[in-house]
């Protein structure tokens, strides 16, 4: 494993900074305090520094010595999760219910660390665009960062992006071309019934029998509508109904996700489930109000780029420690960048949480869940490959 000095040098430095961001979480589009501390020490390493983009996101552009070159983006996200935290270790979270669970602290002390390096060494000609995003759970801050010009005020020829995977050991990273994760899509439906009491149900039209027909009927899309070779999840997560045991509701209200890899089988299941809830209301003679909301798109690497990378990774920690990453159903908003622009989303082993210390909670160690902690021994490779990844970019343009 090839870890670069200086970089090793500062390990605890950049720990600390981790440690306080788990300490002080702020949720999407509240990074006030993140961006601050993101801002003040870009500011100090004499790194151009650009703030307020995406409401909270901030920018630094570092230029390599003398001529013009290339340029490529690098991204870290930094919000935190609406959950409350298990862990009681001294850098825990201090704010109720606020909780760094995926590892958006990481991400930034790893980008920070490689901005570090960068800045005081600028052994590039180019120009190195630190991107350091809000909201990326369930904001689509890199949408919010694209529509304030993102892109036409720092171009790039190439943005990537990095994250901690829970389970894959450390010293290792694993990237793939084609879809990596998967669009975020919610729907909401409402069946209009008509109220009775329970034991008159022949007065009224109960819209709960109708609700649980749709539900099963949901089903049939995945396992009869779509093409068995491609991907996608209908799931209910939410139903509700009345408000008493001996009362027949008026209305039903059904909500959920559903996540795909291409958008050709997005648009077959919107459009079967609006079939398929709006004629099973009616065949009852009851009316439903659909809702469909697209979130964020699949993210999908770029073929050129994939390659890219992994000839990097395989240059730091060796060919049999950077693996395929098996596409995950979760969803990026990482993908909206590269709908902008050309690149890849990579990850970084976390390990299997034997890192977190004393006063850790019960509950494994993966992401989104309330026992969770980042893997501070994981910032210098992750910064070394940042530093690496940009320098070899900038070296072929």
């Amino acid at each position: 494993m090839k870890i670069i000095d200086s970089i090793a040098a500062e390990s605890a430095r950049f720990a600390g900074v981790r440690r306080d961001l788990h300490a002080n979480p702020e949720l999407r589009f509240e990074e006030f305090r993140t961006a601050e501390v993101v801002a003040d020490l870009l500011s100090s390493w004499g790194v151009e520094v650009h703030r307020g983009l995406g409401g909270t996101g901030v920018v630094g552009v570092i230029e390599g010595q003398g001529g013009h070159g290339g340029s490529v983006g690098l991204r870290a996200d930094m919000d935190a999760l609406p959950m409350t935290e298990k862990n009681s270790f001294p850098h825990a979270s201090r704010v109720p219910g606020r909780m760094h669970g995926c590892g958006h602290d990481g991400h930034t002390a790893m980008l920070l660390a490689a901005a570090h390096h960068l800045a005081h060494h600028r052994d590039f000609v180019g120009r190195v665009v630190c991107i350091f995003q809000p909201g990326e759970e369930g904001g689509a801050g890199a949408r919010e960062m694209i529509k304030d010009g993102l892109f036409e005020r720092f171009p790039v020829d190439a943005v990537f992006g990095m994250h901690n995977w829970p389970g894959i050991e450390v010293g290792r990273f694993a990237v793939s071309a084609g879809p990596v994760m998967a669009s975020s899509n919610e729907f909401r439906l409402v069946i209009q019934g008509k109220g009775s009491h329970a034991a008159m149900q022949h007065l009224g039209r109960d819209p709960i029998p109708v609700a649980c027909q749709i539900v099963q009927a949901f089903q049939s899309v995945i396992s009869r509508d779509k093409d068995p070779f491609d991907t996608g999840v209908i799931s209910v997560t939410m139903i509700h109904a009345g408000e008493a045991t001996n009362v027949v509701p008026d209305s039903v209200e059904v909500c959920g996700t559903v996540r795909t890899f291409r958008t050709e089988v997005l648009d077959m299941i919107e459009q079967r489930m609006r079939e398929i809830a709006v004629g099973t209301a009616a065949a009852f003679g009851q009316a439903c109000e659909f809702e469909f909301r697209r979130n964020y798109p699949p993210t999908l690497n770029h073929a050129a780029e994939t390659a890219f990378a992994r000839r990097v990774m395989e240059e730091i920690v060796g060919a049999a420690s950077v693996g395929a990453f098996q596409p995950s159903m979760g969803a990026e908003d990482f993908a909206f960048m590269l709908e902008a622009r050309p690149g890849a989303y990579m990850i970084i082993g976390n390990g299997g949480g034997d890192h977190r210390h004393a006063g850790h909670g019960a509950g494994p160690c993966t992401l989104h869940n309330p026992s969770y902690d980042f893997n501070d021994a994981i910032i210098p490779l992750g910064a070394t490959l940042w530093v690496e990844l940009a320098r070899s970019w900038l070296a072929r343009s």
